[in-house]
């Protein structure tokens, strides 16, 4: 008797730990992203401040497009996903000057936002939806990318170099 409780003891410990490890790694991921980059804005700061800037461009057929598009995404996850892409969208019709978030803005940023490991999902949803992505496969390499990690908020400037060359 005393054995049996000794390793539930000893298993309920292994778990708790686990599970404190990997809430630790997420935390941890939230607050590297909430630091200061050299502008003095985090990723979070500039995501929200696109977001804010560009809300009189989101229309409802636009909304209801992003809320469609992160559904896959599981719901405890999905408010980060959305602001993500919101960004991120949000920067490229702002950069452009447009009047009115496109289905055009809406692609461009909901793929460099996705992470590739995710492209699979999305390919599927906008098949789906039956939206052809095949125009916009050349925004598939600027998508986030756990190997090489950089802010969402650079690629216009990646973007604006490759087409210089």
């Amino acid at each position: 008797m005393n054995d049996i409780f000794i390793t539930l003891i000893f298993i309920w410990t292994v778990v708790f730990m686990g599970l404190l490890t990997i809430g630790g790694y997420f935390m941890f991921r939230k607050f590297l992203k909430r630091m200061p980059k050299e502008d003095g804005k985090s990723e979070l700061d500039w995501q929200d401040f696109y977001i804010n800037k560009a809300l009189p461009l989101w229309h409802e057929d636009s909304r209801s497009l992003l809320n469609e598009l992160v559904s896959p995404v599981p719901e405890l996850f999905r408010n980060v996903a959305k602001e993500r892409i919101a960004g991120r969208i949000s920067k490229i019709a702002l950069d452009e000057g447009a009047q009115k978030i496109e289905l055009d803005h809406i692609m461009r940023g909901y793929i460099i936002a996705t992470p590739k490991r995710d492209h699979g999902f999305m390919k599927k949803k906008l098949t789906e939806l039956g939206i052809d992505y095949t125009p916009y496969n050349e925004y598939f390499k600027y998508a986030d990318d756990e190997k090489n990690k950089f802010s969402i908020f650079d690629h216009s400037e990646l973007i604006a170099k490759e087409a210089q060359k």
